[in-house]
């Protein structure tokens, strides 16, 4: 059997059916293989970059394995993003690179490059890949391809590459002769419940924080804050995964959270975080202002994660989520939430939730407008992503996710120009979803070429551009510490915008401009695949925003020392 048929054949075992990539010369077989096949689909995808953002797409929505496929040298480099990307966001992706022939390629010489486009991608992505190896015996790919599904799909999920020499790829191999993986059978995290039970009976002010390794736990945490009346929020990469709806809802927290949310943690005497990292972009700069006179109870899969941290007053327990929030509903725990301690939460959710925010602080409401105009159009079971800058903190301050729908953004490698190709691995994984793909300017124009996919497939993806003609995110940091100096980030410091209307036209997509200031996307949200331009004007800002020298709950506009006392002052 030829490797790169039996390759394709174990992708449709494992339920994939559609493969990522951009053809080139020592990745020909395997396209070929693919393209042969009736069961796996090959997408074109015009860059390497969209290849490997779209895998993750993939992966997300279908719960598979994404796979994407690239060619050696500058077409392996160039989904080195995608690849860095999954393995922050913990999605579980198979990269498969072509590589020169074995006899071409240089291994211990003391030599640059031996072979046309030869590049050493195995030492480039380890430290960005949970597994990566260059399989250059035949016997060996049967062993080494399970192997690597594997450990992309279990434990702290992420991505894993195979380097395929071409001569490995068109060779022969004789798969029953061959050595398999044999995994160890995976060991159940067992919990120490009393951590919790003892905690919780101690504290007044609870508060659950979901994170993103909450991604397969949606059940377990809904049955949990319900069960127990627990209030909840969220982290970025927590949004979409808590039902938004839920009384006890108070937002995201973090730099650019809900002040409601971060307000809370003025009084929070314990958190229980489930699957965050608890990264400074949640617990603000000023560590010591992060529930100082309380407990954190920090469950994370990752040991390493809760060991390598600068908060200290931690209870560490290293589990996944559904399993430590399974044995908490087994055991069945008595406790029931302080009715004072939640209305005061509410109090706070009704005086200064998003929509206050931006009536009191905002003047540019425009861009808070078209996320609330979304929120009227959405409907329960679409998929909204959102790119990379104040793009991304307004939606995920804004949205209102509803049951059945995702959220999704990147928060970790967080490059620009993500929303767009992991909408599209997302329409091909569930093609009956509307996607609602938020974009900045400047991310959309970095990722244009995956528009092509959108009409060449009627994809369902409504392309929804945030336009101020500037790169708006660092605009308000040069406003805040350069003395407003816009180099680079306007158009009188360089950085202009193309078109458009004009790239619309080229990529054969429909075409809107929608005024940001009053938003109506009718028209729009009646076509399958489009553009929407939507004029916000140039100075815009994200509001709240935690500045680095203070506490969670003290947010920019600062709210004067007396309104923080009184409020807390009636607990």
């Amino acid at each position: 059997m030829k490797a790169s048929d039996y390759i394709v054949s174990y992708l449709a075992q494992n339920g994939v059916d559609v493969v990522f990539g951009y053809i080139g010369g020592m990745i020909t077989h395997l396209v070929d293989s693919l393209g042969k096949s009736d069961k796996v689909k090959f997408v074109q995808t015009y860059h390497e970059q969209t290849a490997s953002m779209a895998a993750e797409g993939y992966a997300l929505e279908s719960g598979k394995i994404g796979v994407a496929i690239a060619t050696s040298g500058p077409g392996a480099t160039n989904m080195a993003t995608g690849i860095a990307d999954a393995y922050f966001g913990n999605i579980p992706v198979l990269y498969i690179t072509g590589q020169v022939n074995t006899y071409e390629y240089k291994y211990d010489k003391p030599i640059r490059q031996q072979g046309f486009q030869e590049t050493d991608v195995v030492s480039i992505v380890k430290p960005i890949t949970k597994y990566a190896v260059m399989v250059d015996k035949p016997e060996d790919l049967c062993f080494e391809l399970e192997k690597a599904v594997h450990i992309a799909t279990t434990g702290r999920k992420g991505p894993v590459l195979i380097d395929l020499p071409m001569n490995i790829s068109r060779g022969d191999i004789y798969p029953d002769q061959m050595r398999h993986y044999k995994p160890e059978d995976a060991q159940k995290s067992k919990v120490d419940i009393s951590l919790l039970t003892g905690a919780l009976n101690g504290s007044k002010y609870p508060m659950v924080l979901v994170g993103g390794g909450c991604i397969d736990a949606r059940k377990e945490v809904d049955a949990f804050v319900r069960k127990y009346n627990l209030p909840v929020v969220v982290s970025l990469m927590g949004k979409g995964l808590v039902d938004e709806t839920y009384d006890n809802y108070l937002g995201m927290i973090g730099s650019y959270g809900n002040r409601c949310a971060n307000l809370s943690f003025a009084k929070v005497d314990l958190l229980i975080a489930l699957g965050s990292r608890l990264d400074t972009r949640q617990t603000g700069a000023k560590i010591d202002g992060f529930i100082p006179n309380g407990k954190i109870i920090h469950v994370d899969i990752d040991e390493n994660e809760l060991k390598c941290h600068r908060v200290s007053n931690r209870v560490l327990i290293n589990a996944d989520v559904v399993s430590f929030l399974s044995q908490v509903l087994e055991a069945d725990i008595s406790f029931g939430t302080d009715n004072v301690w939640l209305e005061w939460l509410h109090q706070l959710k009704q005086k200064y939730n998003q929509d206050c925010e931006v009536a009191r602080f905002v003047s540019n409401k425009a861009p808070y407008m078209v996320m609330q105009e979304l929120n009227k159009i959405t409907k329960e079971g679409d998929i909204i992503t959102a790119d990379i800058g104040q793009n991304q903190m307004w939606a995920a301050q804004t949205i209102k996710v509803k049951p059945q729908q995702r959220f999704v953004t990147s928060g970790g490698l967080a490059p620009m120009g993500f929303s767009l190709p992991v909408a599209v691995g997302m329409a091909f994984a569930n093609p009956s979803k509307t996607i609602y793909c938020i974009n900045g300017d400047g991310g959309f124009h970095m990722a244009v070429q995956s528009l092509l996919l959108i009409s060449q497939y009627n994809l369902n993806i409504k392309v929804i551009v945030m336009n101020n003609s500037a790169l708006g995110m660092i605009t308000q940091f040069q406003h805040l510490y350069f003395d407003s100096r816009m180099y680079a980030t306007t158009q009188q410091g360089g950085y202009i915008l193309p078109s458009l209307e004009s790239i619309a036209k080229a990529y054969n997509l429909p075409y809107y401009q929608v005024d940001g200031s009053c938003p109506c996307f009718s028209r729009e949200i009646q076509d399958g695949g489009c553009i929407v331009d939507c004029l916000i004007g140039e100075r815009t800002v994200v509001s709240p925003k935690l500045e680095f020298d203070k506490p969670i709950y003290n947010m920019s506009p600062l709210l004067d020392n007396g309104e923080i006392e009184s409020l807390c002052s009636q607990l």
